[in-house]
């Protein structure tokens, strides 16, 4: 660039970073200059902070732009007292759950930011394993949605069938396998930041262990719950955590592959006790400077960033009318009357929990929402309900051994096909019909559903042994109030 251009960027980065600490609170200040002093010492003192490349996780989430807003805040103002600030590399995956809203977001508060054109700057996104410039217009890849969406059924069938809920755990992989990643990718980078409470940091590293089990890998036990322990998991599990579960490679390569670091030298930078906790105090910051467009029943509800909470009800409701004999709105109650509890015990605004009861509470329409969480998992997911009911039973697993339970509560007609299945699990010949059955109602091919049979069930406590002392039934939320593993549970 021209010394001209030098110029005149420079003069835009002060704009922007006068605006933006113009909506902050004098705590947020306070917080700012406690951050900058964190980045200053983990990159070693001022006088080389201007080799230090920080990665900090865009999901579009509120918090994950809050973060961000405050990390760019540090950065333009160490540029504005200093021969040179850090460089920041923001990265995003994008999922099959990815939303619309989730996109805007991001590339709102990038263009308010103003990262795109920062040569300090990389904004990033990763689909199907390659490393690609951020877009919000463009779309997933038909490669990575199918990727997606294979993943989450070949996770989520190595369950037991009576077991918790957790069927969206190739999410948990899927990003731990993208952090460690975009963590070596183009010379890699010096630490990752997140404003994650520990709460989040332990529910992220718990699902990526059960996950982790789910595919055939064990983990060493850690004593720390935080991500301070997060690269170490992460270079235990390797680059493709999905290799045991394909008869053979089905994934594509990370790529550009020459460009990945062969060593990771990425460190952690925890910087949730210096956010404002007030929604109120942060709201302004969001909505009128970043463009942050909320869906605040969405994040209140949903079981994990990885499903909608539109899915996580109907998913509930399936459970209760297939599982255990009662009416699909029984389940749909009990969601709500959970996520209700949940919400006052988090002190959580009346207004977001009158939402709920409108959104899930409503006889008349329970019709209506089922048809349209159904469409929803269809378009979003990939998938059908009959191949959501099969997930729910994980019916191939450990020889077919939940097969039975399966055809009779879902499909009793094909009782008198359960030869035909098991020979064709074995990799038998079978009848062309009872094969296209298989493959309809699954989702999955017969090479994949024979995989699952030859697999084992994973109980929901295998992978790491609990360490002694550690709280393995609950952890504290925010606000200090506990919070049970009840919400996850299956029954």
């Amino acid at each position: 660039m021209t010394h001209i251009h030098d110029q005149a960027m420079n003069y835009v980065y002060l704009q922007v970073l006068q605006r933006l600490l113009s909506f902050f609170s004098r705590a947020e200040r306070t917080a700012l200059q406690l951050m900058i002093q964190r980045l200053v010492v983990a990159a070693g003192g001022m006088e080389r902070i201007g080799e230090f490349k920080v990665l900090a996780i865009q999901s579009g989430s509120r918090d994950s732009c809050y973060t961000l807003a405050l990390l760019r805040a540090a950065q333009l103002s160490i540029a504005g007292r200093a021969p040179a600030t850090f460089q920041l590399r923001v990265a995003s995956l994008r999922l099959n759950s990815t939303s619309a809203t989730a996109l805007e977001n991001i590339h709102r508060s990038y263009s308010a930011l103003f990262l795109y054109d920062d040569p300090r700057v990389e904004v990033l996104m990763v689909d199907d394993r390659e490393v690609l410039p951020f877009s919000h217009l463009a779309p997933i890849s038909e490669a990575g949605r199918e990727s997606n969406r294979l993943n989450l059924l070949m996770v989520g069938h190595r369950r037991t069938w009576s077991g918790p809920l957790h069927l969206w755990d190739d999410g948990y992989l899927a990003s731990g396998e993208f952090y460690g990643q975009i963590a070596r990718w183009d010379r890699g980078v010096d630490a990752l930041i997140s404003g994650d409470t520990p709460r989040q940091q332990k529910q992220f590293l718990d699902g990526l262990t059960r996950a982790a089990a789910k595919v055939g890998l064990r983990t060493s036990n850690h004593n720390e719950t935080g991500y301070e322990q997060l690269f170490a998991l992460l270079d235990e599990l390797g680059s493709d955590c999905y290799r045991a579960i394909y008869p053979e490679p089905a994934q594509a390569a990370w790529r550009p592959a020459e460009q990945f670091e062969a060593c990771r030298r990425a460190t952690f930078i925890d910087v949730h006790d210096m956010l404002v906790s007030s929604l109120e105090e942060r709201w302004p910051l969001l909505t009128e400077f970043l463009g942050f467009q909320p869906d605040e029943l969405a994040v209140q509800l949903s079981d994990n960033e990885y499903v909608s909470p539109t899915i996580s009800a109907h998913i509930r409701g399936l459970q209760a009318c297939f599982v255990h004999g009662r009416s699909y709105e029984s389940g749909i109650v009990e969601y709500l009357q959970r996520a209700l509890v949940m919400m006052r015990r988090k002190r959580l605004p009346e207004r977001l929990c009158e939402q709920a009861m409108e959104a899930f509470g409503n006889p008349a329409m329970l019709t209506d929402q089922r048809a349209l969480a159904s469409t929803e998992a269809q378009k979003n997911l990939g998938l059908s309900e009959a191949q959501l009911l099969c997930l729910i039973f994980s019916p191939f697993v450990e020889h077919g051994a939940g097969l039975e339970r399966f055809l009779r509560q879902c499909h009793p007609g094909m009782l008198v096909a359960m030869p035909d299945l098991h020979r064709a699990m074995q990799g038998n010949p079978a009848p062309e019909q009872v094969l296209q059955w298989m493959v309809d109602v699954s989702g999955l091919s017969i090479s994949l559903i024979g995989k699952l049979y030859r697999m084992a069930l994973v109980p929901a406590d295998w992978g790491r042994v609990p360490q002694p002392g550690l709280q393995t039934e609950t952890a504290d939320s925010a606000d200090g109030t506990a919070v049970t593993n009840e919400w996850s549970a299956g029954h």
